[in-house]
């Protein structure tokens, strides 16, 4: 951890306890277009994946009649609606591990599959505007993860070589963007993602807390 300057955070499920709500926006938005969406098809093939690729493979998967970009904005209005009343609440650890960053000058950037709002949502409802320097969300990216793309996104905005940067992440998905942009990644699994394949993962942790305490103190 000597030469690492800066730690890239994803957001849903790893900072944030939002997997389910959006489960649940999905499920409820594909059953007023007579489409059930289970549990076993989102924690296998949607969590953790960016949500325009969410689209394209729900089209497909339920034979949908619409454009992915129609389905994406249906989509994004539906966490709009949900942002106006409440940001997600945060994981176990999260506030800790951003504070953690700030205390030994670690630069935070959060590299997100989902929409800038709600990372901004999560910023200034908790008050970590000062803590995170850099946000890459799936506005910002053409392909998102498990492209590489939002990670080489955030190492060129803030200058920074891969081996100087420590991603977190919760899924294979977002695994799989960030070591094939060339970053060393902790993985924190969910439920959701308990059964992923974290082989290509430094290190497997339990919650944010137990990865803060391996790090240098």
């Amino acid at each position: 951890m000597l030469t690492v300057k800066a730690i890239f955070f994803d957001h849903d499920g790893t900072l944030i306890d939002s997997e389910m709500t959006h489960f649940e926006l999905w499920k409820t938005m594909l059953a007023g277009m007579g489409k059930e969406l289970t549990f076993e098809y989102y924690h296998t093939r949607m969590a953790g994946i960016s949500v325009m690729n969410n689209a394209s493979d729900i089209i497909r998967d339920f034979s949908l009649s619409l454009s992915p970009h129609a389905l994406f904005k249906q989509r994004r209005a539906l966490t709009l609606q949900f942002l106006e009343q409440q940001a997600f609440p945060l994981m176990r650890g999260a506030k800790e591990a951003l504070m953690f960053c700030k205390t030994r000058g670690l630069r935070v950037a959060i590299v997100t599959g989902g929409a800038r709002l709600a990372v901004e949502k999560t910023l200034s409802f908790y008050g970590f505007e000062d803590i995170v320097e850099c946000i890459v969300s799936s506005d910002d990216v053409v392909e998102g993860k498990p492209s590489p793309d939002c990670y080489l996104a955030a190492l060129s905005q803030m200058k920074l070589a891969a081996h100087e940067v420590v991603a977190v992440e919760d899924t294979e998905f977002g695994l799989q963007a960030a070591v094939s942009a060339g970053i060393k990644t902790a993985a924190i699994p969910t439920p959701l993602s308990a059964s992923h394949d974290f082989s290509a993962a430094l290190g497997v942790f339990e919650n944010l807390e137990s990865w803060v305490a391996t790090l240098p103190q």
